[in-house]
């Protein structure tokens, strides 16, 4: 058996699902070697990186076109280390716009293509679907409603329930009291958590347009501002408002969304996990102007944000491009903050979340279908 495998993941999310599908695909056969894209995650786990995820932090058309020698010179790596050592299978998580490329070029070179964590072909129209049918040998999907979409289609496709679930099951939770000593928080005041993105043109974008509205909210709900910092992001990019009065906390995201009262938080995984932690909270994105109207032109769903897209309904608001402004936050929040009935009710919705998203175990689910399909050539 061949037991090489390339394995890419380009955001932060997918180092952390990539990360735990590597360590149990080496529980299972600890000869394995991984090459490909990941993040400090990853690389722990035995990931011999080609390129490191924090490198693939660009998101967007107008973002892509401006990294492009980049983007290019990155492929060309990934092939030359498929030739080199004769990789024969590729595990592709999430990152579409990167991800069916390369995987174009992969099948090309005769790799069976694993997807975990599909591509959202059901916002974005049918295009993309014949595009993986053609070039995608198994889809492994975290979401109840993707098998149906991929069956119906003739794709090869597994459901194996959400990785977030098993995570957040294990997560060793710190108590209350304790987390408030450990980061010195006021006792006497709850939190209002902001997560404004994984990626640095992200927070650039969105926290100078959340932060105004944090404090006004902070301000009247007798609250204290907390920023969730991812871990891939160096906590000096917050350092020009030293003015301002927050904290920044880092590697404890679950405890902030459970310990928290309300969360300005950027749509991604992040609403998610907020969710499944039973946080009320607000959606907030911007993107490049070019970006969004090309977005409007093809996706085609209602909403942005997974709990919303789940539940079928607007549970959380979301504020997106020309939406996201001090007033709307301000007033999205004192909608949910001074109705304590919307507050509960919101609490409500976001708890039956759970229950669509399969058991625990996905990584080792997607590991044993992984294994038992590897290409042996």
């Amino acid at each position: 058996m061949n037991k090489r495998i390339m394995i890419i993941a380009g955001e932060a999310s997918g180092d952390l699902h990539g990360a735990e599908l590597i360590q149990q695909l080496k529980k299972i056969d600890p000869g394995i070697e991984f090459y490909g894209i990941g993040g400090d995650r990853m690389i722990a786990a035995g990931l011999k990186p080609v390129v490191h995820i924090n490198r693939m932090a660009f998101l967007g058309v107008a973002e892509i076109i401006r990294h492009l020698p980049f983007i290019r010179k990155v492929r060309s790596q990934l092939i030359d280390t498929v030739k080199q050592f004769d990789i024969r299978n590729a595990v592709l998580i999430d990152y579409p716009g990167f991800n069916l490329r390369i995987a174009d070029k992969f099948k090309k070179l005769g790799l069976k293509n694993f997807y975990y964590i599909s591509p959202q072909v059901w916002a974005w129209g049918k295009k993309r679907i014949r595009k993986i049918k053609k070039i995608i040998d198994k889809m492994i999907v975290v979401f109840p409603f993707e098998e149906k979409l991929y069956k119906d289609n003739n794709i090869d496709v597994d459901y194996v329930g959400h990785p977030l679930i098993e995570k957040i099951e294990n997560y060793e939770f710190m108590p209350k009291d304790e987390f408030f000593n450990k980061f010195r928080l006021d006792t006497n005041k709850g939190i209002l958590v902001l997560l404004p993105g994984s990626r640095r043109h992200e927070i650039e974008k969105i926290f100078p347009v959340i932060l105004p509205a944090a404090e006004k909210i902070a301000g009247v709900n007798n609250l204290q501002i907390v920023v969730a910092c991812a871990e891939n992001i160096d906590d000096s990019i917050f350092g020009k408002y030293n003015n301002s009065n927050f904290h920044i906390i880092k590697g404890h995201t679950y405890d902030l969304y459970k310990h928290s009262r309300f969360g300005i938080v950027k749509s991604g995984t992040s609403t998610l996990e907020a969710a499944l932690l039973g946080l009320p909270f607000v959606v907030v994105y911007s993107t490049n102007i070019i970006t969004y109207l090309l977005g409007r032109m093809f996706v085609k769903v209602d909403h942005i944000a997974m709990p919303n897209i789940l539940l079928g309904e607007t549970v959380v608001e979301e504020l997106i491009q020309t939406d996201l402004n001090e007033e709307k936050i301000i007033g999205a929040a004192a909608r949910i903050l001074n109705n304590p009935e919307k507050y509960d009710e919101i609490k409500n919705k976001l708890s039956k979340i759970k229950s669509m998203l399969g058991s625990a175990g996905a990584s080792r689910k997607a590991a044993e279908i992984i294994y038992s399909q590897l290409n042996e050539a």
